[in-house]
């Protein structure tokens, strides 16, 4: 029976996670968690989501009170927060899946009202980044950002591992650092933005020192098995690109092997357009050769793509959002090849506990029996 099923509905062994499918669920900012504390309308949002034996990664989370750029996001380094986080872990758990916290520093993508005492936001530079037209055409700005000191950086990485513990206390299975689309980790990993020249700048050694810094204070506090890292060396988000993004990332696995971390989960560069369809460029399988863990790939998969690339071994999980947004029973359509539900993007972001969040539609399964 088990050798009929599609590639992406394949069991898998993540370290010590047995997973049942590789449909995983991207870490998605949903913008709800009032006063940055998870709420309980997340407990049914993650919950929908779950299947036994896959795996949910949880939206950006705040590792501190400087980490915050965006309305109602969360957050794990208070007490308030932890317990917060706890029946939504048990939920997910209680279904049978497996659930990583993605832990989270925006740096300077943030401004002033976001920043405790309205101070400057964090960074490894003190360049502001240029302002945003948004989707509903009003223009987002950024406050000019402090550059961090040299020996503050340790403070930084202390904030990322107590935010780990924090996570395992909260009875998470494992942590994702975001090391991804312009945030802190990228402001010092990108040679468009760091601008240093002390040991966290210049060549690409020193400036992927800061992530690999955090990568093993994190692997040191809960487990190198219970860690993985999003990257995204293809990424121009926020003023933030690399002139060598292949070295960029061929580097940053390669130092991450040295860890042991159980995955990397690295975001393809943007698709593009092929015949009136959107084709997603496939240019990690250097990163993935190079990898010794498990690794998730991201960026625009649908279910014919996503089968394709692991059925050519050219990843082991694939990573879904606005599809497992829109479907919250996504290995079952998947499974049945059903018509997916559409995702609205307007309300990605809306503070609302229901609309656009869990009222998405489950397949109607009778219609499939025979």
């Amino acid at each position: 029976m088990g050798e009929d099923k599609i590639p992406l509905l394949k069991p898998y062994k993540m370290g010590k996670f047995n997973l049942s499918h590789r449909v995983v669920l991207a870490p998605l900012t949903r913008s709800r968690s009032y006063g940055n504390v998870p709420q309980p309308h997340a407990i049914l949002y993650y919950s929908q989501r779950t299947t036994k034996g896959g795996l949910l990664i949880t939206e950006a989370t705040g590792v501190s009170d400087t980490a915050q750029g965006y309305p109602i996001t969360p957050g794990i380094w208070t007490k308030e927060q932890v317990e917060a986080w706890k029946p939504i872990v048990k939920a997910v758990h209680d279904k049978g899946g497996i659930f990583f916290c993605q832990i989270w520093h925006v740096g300077r993508v943030s401004s002033y009202d976001y920043q405790p005492n309205g101070q400057a936001p964090v960074s490894s530079t003190d360049r502001q980044i240029t302002p945003k037209k948004q989707h509903d055409d009003s223009v987002k700005e950024y406050s000019p950002p402090r550059r961090l000191r040299t020996e503050e950086i340790p403070l930084i990485i202390n904030d990322f591992r107590l935010a780990a513990r924090n996570a395992i206390e909260a009875g998470f299975d494992g942590v994702e650092i975001h090391g991804a689309h312009g945030y802190i980790l990228e402001q010092f990993m990108k040679d468009s933005v760091n601008d240093r020249t002390d040991e966290y700048g210049g060549s690409l050694e020193n400036r992927c020192r800061f992530a690999l810094e955090i990568v093993e204070a994190v692997a040191n506090e809960i487990g190198a098995d219970r860690l993985g890292i999003r990257l995204s060396p293809f990424a121009d988000f926020v003023d933030c690109w690399d002139s060598n993004p292949e070295q960029l990332g061929l580097y940053m696995v390669q130092s991450l092997n040295k860890y042991g971390i159980l995955y990397c989960h690295m975001i393809e560069p943007r698709m593009s357009i092929v015949d009136g369809r959107r084709n997603t460029p496939h240019r990690l399988l250097p990163m993935r050769k190079a990898f010794n863990g498990t690794f998730l790939a991201a960026g625009g998969y649908d279910r014919e793509d996503g089968n394709k690339a692991v059925d050519e071994g050219y990843t082991d999980l694939v990573v879904f959002g606005r599809l497992f947004l829109a479907n919250p029973d996504l290995p079952k359509r998947f499974e049945l090849n059903a018509a997916l539900n559409k995702y609205n993007r307007f309300t990605f972001y809306t503070p609302d506990p229901v609309v656009g969040y869990t009222d998405y539609p489950f397949l109607d399964e009778k219609k499939f029996e025979s």
